[in-house]
C-alpha cells in the first residue's frame, strides 16, 4: 500500500533540542523561583506546596518554605525572607504564571509580585518553557524523593513542623548538591533601608482617592482618616493614597511614607477572590471542612448540603419546577373556603332544627372545588339563605 501510494508513513517528530546554558558566574546574579505542589507528608497531613529559590550559579537552594497553596502572598513572604537573609538579588527567573506576569499586552499594570521586584530593583524574567529553568525542576524531583523520606523518618505531620525541619535539612542538601561558583564575589546587594520599608514593599498595595470627608472605600469597608484636634488637614482632600495590606492582614493607609491613622466604619465584607488552577483544591477542601463542622453542630445548613433546600420543596416528581399559583386563583380559593365554612355552619344548623339532608348540602359544598365556583357559590349562598328562612 505504501508503494502504491495508498498509505503514507508518518515520520516521528524530532525531539526539540534544549542545549545546556552556561551558569552565571556569581552567586546571587540569577535566582530561579518556582513552586511544587505534592503530597509531601504522604497522607499523614495536609497537602502543601513547596516554594523554592535556587541560585543559578551554584545550584544552592537559597530558600525553601511550605505553604498551603502557590499564591502571590506565598511568593511575597518568601521574597521578604530571602532579602532579610541574603540581600537583594540581580534577577528572578520564573515561568509565565499570572502570579509573575500578565498575558494581556494591552494591560499596562503589573502583578503584585512584579511590582515588588521593580520597587526592589530586581529584574523579573519569564521563561517560555519549563526546560529553561531545569535546575529548580530537577531540585524538586530530588526533594520529592529525599525530603519526603526525611519527613517520614522525622515524624512530621503538619506544615509548621515541616518548615522547622527544613532549616536543618537545607544545610545538608546544599552541602551535598551545591557547586562552587566561577567567581567568588557575591552579587547580592545589601538592603540599606529598615525592615518596615521592606514589609511595605512585600505587601499588597492598592491606590485609592480620599473624599472630601477624608474617607476611602476598600473592599466594602469605609476607612475614615483621623486628624488631630485643630489640624483638619484639608490638603488630603482628593489626594491619592496607598492602601497597604501586609502579609499578616494588617491594613495601613500610606500618604507617601507617612502612615495615616484611621477608623473602620463598616464591618468586614471581604469576598474570596476567584480561584485558579493552583488554589482550587484548597478552596474545595475548605468548603468540605466547613460543611463537616456545620453538620457536627447541627446547623440548618447541613440539610441544604444533603439536598434539601427551599428550591427543592417546589420540585415535582420528575425534577422540574411546579408552577406558582396565580394571584387570582389564590383569591378564588379564599372565597371558596369562606363559602364552604358558611355552608357547613348552615348545614349543622338545619340538621339540628329541621332535619335537612346533609348529603345534599355536602354535594353543594363539593361544587365549590370547580374552577367556575363564583356563580356556584352565589347559588349556594341563595339556597342557604332560603333554607335558613324556612327554618
Amino acid at each position: 500500500m505504501t508503494q502504491a501510494g495508498l498509505w503514507k508513513i508518518r515520520r516521528p517528530k524530532r525531539a526539540r533540542a534544549h542545549p545546556p546554558r552556561m551558569r552565571r558566574p556569581r552567586l546571587g546574579e540569577l535566582i530561579q523561583i518556582d513552586g511544587s505542589a505534592h503530597d509531601w507528608l504522604e497522607g499523614c497531613g495536609p497537602r502543601m506546596c513547596l516554594i523554592g529559590f535556587i541560585d543559578d550559579a551554584t545550584s544552592r537552594l537559597m530558600l525553601a518554605r511550605f505553604f498551603k497553596v502557590e499564591s502571590t502572598q506565598a511568593y511575597l513572604a518568601c521574597l521578604s525572607a530571602y532579602i532579610d537573609c541574603h540581600g537583594v538579588p540581580g534577577a528572578c527567573y520564573s515561568d509565565r504564571h499570572s502570579i509573575f506576569t500578565k498575558h494581556d499586552p494591552e494591560d499596562p499594570a503589573s502583578t503584585e509580585f512584579e511590582r515588588a521586584l521593580g520597587m526592589l530593583g530586581v529584574e523579573s524574567i519569564q521563561t517560555m518553557t519549563p526546560q529553561a529553568k531545569g535546575r529548580i525542576e530537577r531540585v524538586f524531583q530530588t526533594l520529592q524523593d529525599r525530603l519526603v523520606k526525611a519527613l517520614r523518618i522525622a515524624g512530621v505531620c503538619d506544615m509548621r513542623g515541616a518548615n522547622d525541619f527544613l532549616e536543618s535539612y537545607l544545610e545538608e542538601h546544599n552541602r551535598r548538591f551545591a557547586k562552587a561558583p566561577a567567581d567568588e564575589h557575591d552579587a547580592h546587594l545589601s538592603w540599606d533601608k529598615d525592615a518596615l520599608a521592606l514589609r511595605r514593599i512585600c505587601a499588597w498595595r492598592f491606590e485609592r482617592t480620599l473624599s472630601k470627608d477624608l474617607v476611602v472605600t476598600f473592599k466594602g469597608q469605609r476607612y475614615i482618616v483621623q486628624t488631630a484636634a485643630g489640624t483638619p488637614r484639608y490638603a488630603l482632600r482628593g489626594k491619592k493614597i496607598v492602601v497597604c495590606v501586609h502579609l499578616n492582614g494588617r491594613v495601613e493607609l500610606l500618604n507617601g511614607t507617612e502612615s495615616l491613622p484611621y477608623r473602620v466604619f463598616d464591618p468586614l465584607r471581604d469576598k474570596a477572590p476567584p480561584a485558579d488552577d493552583k488554589t482550587l483544591n484548597e478552596r474545595v477542601d475548605q468548603a468540605i471542612e466547613r460543611c463537616a463542622r456545620l453538620r457536627s453542630r447541627g446547623h440548618p445548613a447541613s440539610d441544604n448540603a444533603s439536598g434539601k433546600s427551599r428550591r427543592a420543596t417546589r420540585m415535582g416528581i420528575h425534577g422540574w419546577m411546579q408552577p406558582m399559583p396565580h394571584p387570582a386563583m389564590k383569591q378564588r380559593a379564599l372565597v371558596a373556603l369562606r363559602v364552604k365554612g358558611a355552608l357547613r355552619r348552615t348545614a349543622s344548623a338545619l340538621d339540628t332544627q329541621n332535619g335537612a339532608n346533609p348529603a345534599q348540602i355536602q354535594h353543594w359544598i363539593q361544587c365549590c372545588s370547580f374552577k367556575a365556583f363564583p356563580p356556584i357559590s352565589l347559588m349556594l349562598s341563595r339556597k342557604a339563605s332560603i333554607m335558613t328562612d324556612k327554618a
